[in-house]
Order: C-alpha cells, then sequence, then structure tokens
C-alpha cells in the first residue's frame, strides 16, 4: 500500500492530466469540478484540499502543460549545440514554436501571463531561461549586436505581444503574416549583418539589403566584439575567476544595451 503522500501525488496527477485534457479540448469552462472529479475517479473534497478551489487547479493545470512544452524545448536546445544547428536557425525554430503554442493554448496562455496572479511560474522561468541557452549561442558565434539580457527581453516581450495581438482576433481574421514580420523586424534589431550566408528559412534578406535603410546596417564591430567574448568569458580558464569577473565588467561597459 503506498503512502499517504505517495496516495496524495497519485491523486494530484490524475486530476491534472484529466483537467489538462480538457482545458485544451474545451477550455477554461469546461474544467468544471463535476467533470474532473467524475474523470478522474475521486471526490469532490479531494480535489478541494489539493488545489483549494477552481482557480488553484487552473493554474495547476496551467503550470502542467507549459511544463511539458517547456522540457520538450529543452530538448531541442540540447540537440542543436550537440548537433552544432546554426544558432540563428535554432532561435528562429524556438520562436515559431512559441508563437505556435501560445495560439493553440490561448487558456494556458492567459493564465500564466496574467500578472495579477499570485504566484510565479517555475516553468515560465525555465522557458525563459531555455530562450537565454539559445541567444548564448548566438552570441558565441559573434553574431549578437545588444547584450544577452537585452536580447532575451526583446524577444520575449515580442513573443508575449504576438501572441496576445493574435488572440485578441478572431482566428479566421487572424493576419497569418504578423508572426513572421515581427520575427524580422526582432532579427533586424539584434543580430549583427552576416544574415546574408545564414542559411535560415525565413523573410531576412532585407536585414543585409545596404539600401534598406534598417537598423540592422549600422553594426558597430567593436560593441559586437565585446558582446562575443563576454558571452564566451566564463569558459577563459587561462584567467582566474575574479579576473572573469572584472573582464565581464569591463566588457559591459562597452556593451550596447
Amino acid at each position: 500500500m503506498n503512502p499517504p503522500s505517495d496516495a496524495r501525488e497519485q491523486a494530484r496527477a490524475a486530476i491534472t492530466a484529466v483537467a489538462a485534457d480538457l482545458l485544451r479540448e474545451h477550455g477554461s469552462a469546461a474544467v468544471t469540478t463535476r467533470a474532473v472529479t467524475e474523470l478522474a475517479g475521486v471526490q469532490a473534497p479531494t480535489l478541494y484540499r489539493l488545489f483549494g478551489d477552481k482557480d488553484g487547479l487552473l493554474e495547476a493545470v496551467a503550470e502542467h502543460v507549459l511544463a511539458e512544452h517547456v522540457a520538450s524545448k529543452r530538448g531541442d536546445v540540447a540537440a542543436a549545440a550537440a548537433d552544432d544547428t546554426d544558432p540563428v536557425a535554432d532561435l528562429v525554430a524556438g520562436w515559431r514554436r512559441q508563437i505556435e503554442f501560445g495560439l493553440a493554448n490561448p487558456d494556458v496562455f492567459r493564465l500564466l501571463g496574467d500578472p495579477t496572479r499570485a504566484h510565479s511560474s517555475q516553468a515560465t522561468a525555465t522557458g525563459r531561461g531555455v530562450l537565454a541557452a539559445r541567444v548564448h549561442r548566438v552570441a558565441l558565434a559573434g553574431r549578437l549586436r545588444v547584450t544577452e539580457s537585452r536580447a532575451v527581453d526583446l524577444v520575449h516581450a515580442a513573443g508575449v505581444g504576438v501572441v496576445q495581438a493574435l488572440l485578441e482576433v478572431p482566428a479566421d481574421r487572424r493576419d497569418p503574416g504578423l508572426a513572421e514580420a515581427m520575427l524580422e523586424t526582432l532579427l533586424t534589431g539584434i543580430l549583427t549583418r552576416d544574415l546574408v550566408d545564414n542559411p535560415v528559412d525565413n523573410p531576412v534578406d532585407s536585414l543585409v539589403d545596404e539600401d534598406a535603410g534598417t537598423p540592422g546596417d549600422v553594426d558597430d564591430p567593436v560593441a559586437t566584439a565585446a558582446v562575443t567574448l563576454r558571452a564566451a568569458a566564463a569558459d577563459l580558464q587561462a584567467l582566474t575567476p575574479g579576473e572573469r569577473a572584472l573582464l565581464v565588467e569591463w566588457l559591459g561597459r562597452v556593451t550596447p544595451a
């Protein structure tokens, strides 16, 4: 016989799985106490004891769905690094997958994106770490023209904004090119102009057009070199930890925000 703690976790997992299916297939309105308890084979008091109320259950379910998505993204990043996949191509693939996830899971996106939520999302924080890992690879390749933290903030904000804007419009009236247009603008602002040799399959040709007049045609080679060296500083074993920390501080002074 399982100890009480095991039984509690099993009940929680069963309820979460059932509620997640209802949320994906029918939306938050379908996640009722009656429907969840019947499908999970538990009594209502068990649900209230584990989650407090329906809002608590919805929050746990949203976290569960996002955590599954983030776990798969972490695997993608590890595989891209192991296969030496082009870092910009990997960043673009991650962007597109995140947009698809947000549009396919509107209730999860809205629940976890609500700034009034009492609890922070561990899955969201982990997902931001995955994005940071992707951006770090771009920086190591010498193709980032702003700081890594700035690039992460920009990609995150742009992604959230695109999904939010698209969800505000009925599915049959959404602009199918909005996410790609935002991606192009985003890449213009954070990447160096070596994209002419970049095999990424997305509309970024204008970024290397000398007549385009975009911000992408005014790279500062010193700043770009500082971003690249700062990204690699942790691996400079010839320096002591204190020296590496000092190097990062110095490079930060010449790195564009």
